[in-house]
């Protein structure tokens, strides 16, 4: 049994280090998704350490590198240089440099899973733990929220949305759908074992309906395309109908029930049995689903069909398909009623500055497009426009918006994966990426068509993932969560490792046999200059991971102590300051701490280098007008009032300072930071 098990390891040892990954990108699902610094700068030193000993103790092979793959990893690179470059020129360097280095952490995962051939056996098992993983996840979350007392039930449901375990109730959803796609397709391999297609297929139940409890309409507009592209490009369309009906069913019936605990928590009738109601509904539907599909492939397995009547089969299925989904799109537009109107609607409620209230009647899943995602895109299309080539640099669309916002949001990113590219990397970042990916798609799309059943089966599956991530993300900011966007390139490279391209080199005529190697110098000085490279830049990927996290540390320390150890907070924030050079936070945060403790010069200054770092931060400016207006310099005042409003000419705290300093008064700092306050609270 042993040998059994360690087979797959012996066979592709880059397994073990990958496992290492997949057991990272597990523990950021646990924790909001991976999003903090704190969270994923320590994993992505730790993806650096497991590939620096993959190639140490595998070794790495260039001859056993696709072309299709060697071309997107030069292009995800260059993408990667590309953010680090950005630094320069972008108007908040420090976000720029974080952005870069989550990008970094994509690469690295990126080549860790894509860079060394995988077999059929070990891709399934690295596949396999994370999909298993997260259905006990999920599971794990059904029972602890029908566990939880009603007021802890409000803290998990804001706006009647679940937002456990991420934080966010979209990159929730997201979650829980990119382990439901493989979890689905996986259970139609007939390689597997009936139990385990079972257990899949339950588990793909039990994905969705967790993720129904987040309400996110992203995944219910991205899920009929993932359908299409599904059925479309990836082979195995019966196979898939067949398995997809159970579950399908499944999810149906116990869907009602679990709709029903947003609704009810939204109208602020927190009702405990609705919970349990929904929870004894997604099991139960799960459990006769895994059932289902579990007879059905014990029956598989001991009635194989004949090719002729295999043939017949898939017939009778694909037209049986072919009328599903004529009803189905009758029934849909049935429902929807009049196209052009649905069409109408959801594009009046997509522009509509008050986005919100157009989704205020009915289920918000079906109320419309309504959000404020119009206006972030019209200012990223705008940004682009002005900056076509490179863009604006790495996350640094926030202040961007805020000085040409028609809403009160502020955004930290675009919540679209293409337009964070175009905006903030232009027409040269987005070529990039689209050739990267577009290389890295090719060999995983080889793969689905390979030799091996089973690697065709999770190479068609970790597509699947990564095509979900891709389409989600196209209208939500799933980029800057860790937790998703790590497993989805690292799903994309295994689809790569399984890449069966041809490895065998000829030299003349295919008779002649291959002439000797030449025996390589002992230490040549390619090897030498090659080695030395490699060190430089590895030191230089982990100095620049560690700094901002170790940075960021600090700071968080020092948000836990001021109350107690003030001069403590203030060393730990100078330590923050010299371990990111480039970041302001440091400073606004120590600026913030002297003004609740009345010292209003120590404040100024804190915030004057922050400015130093980050000229346009609306917020020091605002600070230092206050304390201007304090200390009675009037001109100091205006000046610095009329900055801020020019920054965010739509924060209604700084055109009040300016009209009270203009009509001749002074602004209390103490107000004016209660407000802020009182209004960070109501958005948190």
């Amino acid at each position: 049994m042993t040998a059994k098990l360690t087979a797959p390891l012996r066979a592709a040892p880059a397994t073990v280090p990958a496992l290492a990954a997949i057991a990272l990108f597990i523990a950021w699902a646990t924790d909001q998704a991976g999003y903090p610094v704190t969270h994923w700068g320590p994993g992505g030193l730790i993806v650096l350490g497991l590939l620096a000993v993959a190639v140490l103790a595998v070794g790495l092979h260039a001859g056993e590198i696709s072309t299709a793959v060697k071309i997107a990893l030069a292009c995800l690179a260059g993408y990667t240089a590309l953010s680090f470059l950005s630094i320069t020129w972008a108007v908040v360097p420090g976000d720029a440099w974080e952005g870069a280095n989550r990008t970094l952490l994509y690469l690295l995962v990126f080549a860790l899973f894509a860079c060394w051939r995988q077999r059929g056996q070990s891709a399934a098992l690295l596949l396999g733990v994370w999909t298993l993983a997260l259905i006990g996840l999920a599971a794990y979350a059904a029972v602890h929220l029908d566990a939880s007392s009603s007021a802890a039930l409000t803290g998990q449901f804001p706006g009647g949305r679940l937002i456990f375990p991420s934080g966010y109730a979209n990159a929730n959803a997201a979650l829980w759908l990119m382990a439901f796609w493989p979890a689905l397709l996986l259970a139609r391999s007939a390689r597997l074992p009936w139990a385990l297609r079972g257990v899949l297929a339950g588990g793909a139940v039990l994905l969705a309906e967790v993720a129904l409890l987040s309400q996110s309409r992203g995944s219910l507009y991205a899920t009929p395309v993932m359908l299409v592209l599904v059925f479309a490009f990836l082979p195995g369309r019966v196979r898939t109908f067949l398995v997809l009906v159970p579950i399908a069913a499944g999810i149906a019936a116990a869907a009602p029930a679990v709709l029903h605990v947003g609704d009810h928590l939204s109208s602020g009738a927190v009702v405990a049995a609705r919970v349990h109601s929904a929870a004894v509904a997604m099991f139960a539907a799960a459990l006769v689903v895994a059932a289902v599909v579990s007879a059905g492939a014990v029956v598989e397995r001991r009635n194989p069909l004949s090719e002729e009547a295999a043939g017949r089969v898939r017939a009778r299925v694909g037209a049986l398909a072919a009328v599903a989904l004529v009803v189905v799109l009758a029934g849909g537009l049935i429902v929807a009623g009049h196209p052009l109107a649905r069409v109408r609607h959801a594009w009046d409620t997509f522009k509509s500055p008050h986005g919100y209230a157009a989704n205020s009647s009915g289920s918000r899943l079906v109320s419309g497009l309504g959000s404020y995602r119009y206006d972030f895109y019209r200012v990223s299309l705008n940004e682009f426009i002005a900056h076509p080539i490179v863009g604006i640099g790495a996350d640094n669309f926030q202040q961007q918006y805020l000085a040409h916002r028609r809403s009160y949001e502020t955004p930290h990113y675009p919540h679209s994966v293409e337009l964070r590219t175009l905006t903030q990397t232009g027409l040269l970042g987005a070529l990039l990426a689209v050739v990267g990916l577009g290389a890295a798609l090719l060999a995983g799309m080889r793969a689905c068509r390979g030799a091996d059943p089973l690697a065709r089966a999770v190479a068609t599956a970790a597509l699947a993932a990564f095509a979900y991530w891709a389409v989600h993300g196209s209208f939500d900011w799933f980029w800057e969560f860790a937790g998703l966007g790590a497993p989805a390139f690292a799903l994309l490279g295994l689809a790569c490792a399984l890449d069966p391209f041809d490895r065998v080199r000829r030299v003349g005529p295919i008779h002649e046999p291959l002439p000797a190697p030449a025996r390589p110098p002992r230490r040549s000085r390619v090897r030498v200059l090659a080695g030395t490279a490699g060190v430089i830049v590895v030191l230089a990927c982990a100095a620049s991971l560690a700094a901002p996290w170790l940075s960021q540390m600090q700071v968080e320390r020092a948000a836990r102590i001021w109350t107690t150890a003030p001069l403590t907070a203030y060393s730990s924030l100078d330590d923050a300051a010299r371990l990111n050079p480039l970041s302001d936070e440091a400073y606004l945060v120590a600026g913030s701490i002297a003004l609740r403790y009345g010292e209003l010069a120590h404040a100024d200054r804190e915030f004057a280098l922050a400015l130093s770092r980050t000229p346009g931060d609306a917020y020091a400016t605002l600070e230092r007008g206050a304390i201007a207006s304090a200390d009675n310099r009037r001109q100091a005042a205006l000046a610095l009032l009329e900055r801020a409003v020019a920054l965010d000419p739509r924060e209604p705290l700084a055109l009040q300072a300016l009209h009270v300093v203009q009509g001749g008064g002074r602004v209390s700092v103490e107000a004016l930071n209660l407000a802020i306050l009182g209004k960070a609270r109501q958005f948190s």
